[in-house]
């Protein structure tokens, strides 16, 4: 029985810290990373064989129009230039993000890819390329990151009279930033901070699609992290002393042979008492 107790008392520690660790590891980063990267071309550690024109960068929101993207060469120069939005598409695969709710981390789905495409001016050598990003989602929450891809193609001389950029980041991006999450991002009102969109391209206003979230326990609540890392500690704290032997209840004597029959001499076998020869005598 008390091995039972002990086996059960092992898998509920285990599914309590498996538990705790996937709210800490798994929920909160999915919540942070809300209007996050999801498809992009070339992928992520990808190899481009030949020169192309731009790259696409995919997103679950619509980035902001003051975001600030850059490409930058193996040699160190940047190569991008001014970026634009392009037009949504449907994901292969809806993205499930977690966004904090009333204090529950709620799923919400996305089926839908928000691209930018960023133009290439050239191609100057072969190896590592970056694209890096810098925005804001729709809740003020910073975006940010990089991709990185292999050049395996052709050298490409850069345009007549090409200068790298050396642009940073609008004012209006690190403002937004500043204010942090939990705000909505604002939109940049200079000139200078609207990016030039395709000829033949409109952007879309449309907005990720979200599926219902069920009110009936989707969400994990923040209290229940810590209850259950207190209820783990707490069987920890007590395994020890279960595992501990009972106190023996009886002393044991001294180790040595069993006791046998009581030894006998050899003449006493099959002797009758003296009495008895006696009597019989009397009769004969």
């Amino acid at each position: 029985m008390r091995r039972v107790v002990t086996r059960l008392l092992a898998v509920v520690v285990s599914a309590l810290v498996a538990m705790g660790l996937s709210v800490f590891v798994l929920g909160a980063p999915a919540a942070y990373a809300h209007g996050r990267l999801v498809v992009s071309t070339p992928a992520e550690g990808s190899k481009l064989d030949e020169p192309v024109e731009s790259l696409s960068l995919a997103f679950t929101e619509k980035p902001a129009s003051f975001a600030y993207f850059t490409v930058t060469a193996p040699n160190g120069q940047r190569v991008d230039q001014r970026w634009w939005h392009s037009e949504p598409f449907p994901l292969d695969e809806p993205v499930r993000e977690l966004n904090l709710v009333n204090g529950v981390w709620e799923p919400q789905f996305y089926h839908t890819g928000f691209p930018v495409t960023v133009p290439v001016s050239h191609w100057p050598g072969k190896g590592t390329y970056v694209a890096r990003y810098k925005t804001v989602a729709s809740d003020g929450e910073k975006v940010e990151g990089e991709l990185r891809f292999t050049y395996t193609g052709r050298v490409t001389a850069a345009p007549p009279g090409w200068q790298p950029p050396a642009d940073e980041p609008l004012p209006e991006l690190l403002a937004a930033i500043e204010q942090g999450p939990s705000s909505a991002a604002p939109q940049a009102t200079s000139q200078q901070a609207q990016p030039q969109q395709a000829p033949s391209q409109q952007p879309q206003t449309q907005q990720p699609q979200r599926s219902p979230v069920s009110q009936d326990g989707d969400g994990v609540s923040v209290w229940l992290v810590p209850v259950l890392l207190v209820a783990g500690a707490g069987v920890l704290i007590a395994w020890p002393a279960l595992r501990r032997p009972r106190a023996a209840s009886r002393v044991p004597g001294p180790r040595g042979r069993r006791p046998g029959p009581t030894s006998r001499s050899p003449g006493s076998k099959g002797r009758r008492p003296a009495s008895a020869s006696a009597a019989r005598k009397r009769r004969q």
